[in-house]
């Protein structure tokens, strides 16, 4: 088979993917199921979103949810006050969520390992508490989404719309991070993160593919702050800028395997219904025992497949020869 024919091979499994997930509906009636997977496709794109970042470039960023708070509080501030509808509303949170990682990535993509890792986390705090103060959008009460039956304003009855709107959103983000993965653009992430210096050295402007692939993961995520957003029906500062969702976000992409195209949408796959799972089974009185789960799905790959799940279909291949 011809090395096109291979590059597209990814593209076709995730359209079949898509549309048999575009099917479960269909089938599956129980809303419960379909909020676990919809959290899991939402979680693997998130996941996806930032392994251009952390995977590729290799600059671990723990204040990712920054971005699905802008995209969010962007998408229902117009909703709200202008009645712009979620359809234009969600791309310009994803903008404005880019825009803002242009301004804060000149001074923050310098640093490297944990200085840009406590970086992010500083920049996710300080936007808790702008936010926090900010009474226009809302103040420590948060907002929330009208509660009607209106297609183009994106506001559903049930979850089975969000639900094909997040495969639909998943796809175009596997099929977006895969042409970026294989452009001229993803060989310079691959190139930094192996030796900045090196690669500098051979001509590579760094400073300026870093800043790509920090804008564009913050678009991509800030695009599904704005779905997430107009899904729960209702945000506050605490649940959007919150560091345990900018870390589940990171653990998805190292628990299926990072700088893999694949790798975060398997961890999301798992780690996302095991977290739901323990969660409703146990209830209040289990109450951090998901977590301690979580821990121990975590440190069980790190221990066995330290290159995350993806290296699963690798070591299948290597013993059937």
């Amino acid at each position: 088979m011809s090395r096109p024919s291979l590059s597209r091979l990814p593209l076709l499994a995730a359209v079949v993917l898509a549309a048999l997930l575009a099917l479960v509906p269909m089938v599956v009636k129980d809303s419960f199921t379909i909020q676990v997977l919809l959290l899991a496709i939402m979680f693997g794109a998130l996941g996806a979103s930032w392994n251009l970042v952390g995977g590729f470039l290799g600059r671990i960023s723990f204040g990712h949810s920054v971005f699905v708070g802008i995209g969010g509080y962007t998408t229902l501030l117009l909703l709200h006050h202008l009645k712009i509808t979620p359809l234009i509303g969600i791309p310009v949170g994803g903008l404005i969520a880019g825009a803002m990682a242009y301004l804060v990535g000149g001074p923050t993509l310098r640093l490297s390992g944990h200085y840009f890792a406590m970086a992010t986390i500083a920049l996710l705090q300080i936007g808790l508490i702008l936010v926090t103060n900010w009474q226009w959008a809302g103040g420590a009460v948060g907002m929330e989404a009208p509660i009607a039956s209106a297609p183009w304003m994106l506001l559903f009855r049930t979850k089975v719309p969000y639900y094909w709107i997040a495969v639909a959103l998943a796809l175009l983000t596997f099929v977006a991070t895969h042409f970026l993965v294989h452009s001229k653009s993803g060989f310079y992430w691959r190139a930094i993160n192996g030796d900045e210096a090196a690669a500098r050295s051979l001509g590579v402007p760094a400073e300026r593919y870093k800043m790509r692939a920090f804008v564009l993961s913050a678009v991509m995520t800030g695009i599904w702050g704005g779905f997430f957003a107009m899904y729960v029906g209702f945000i506050d500062p605490d649940s959007m800028f919150n560091l345990t969702f900018s870390v589940q976000i990171v653990l998805v992409a190292i628990l299926g395997g990072v700088g893999t195209l694949s790798g975060p949408w398997l961890g999301a796959a798992l780690l996302i219904p095991l977290s739901e799972g323990t969660r409703v089974l146990w209830g209040s009185s289990g109450k951090g025992l998901d977590l301690l789960v979580f821990g121990l799905a975590i440190l069980l790959v790190t221990m066995f497949l330290p290159g995350g799940l993806v290296t699963l279909r690798r070591r299948r291949g290597a013993a059937g020869r």
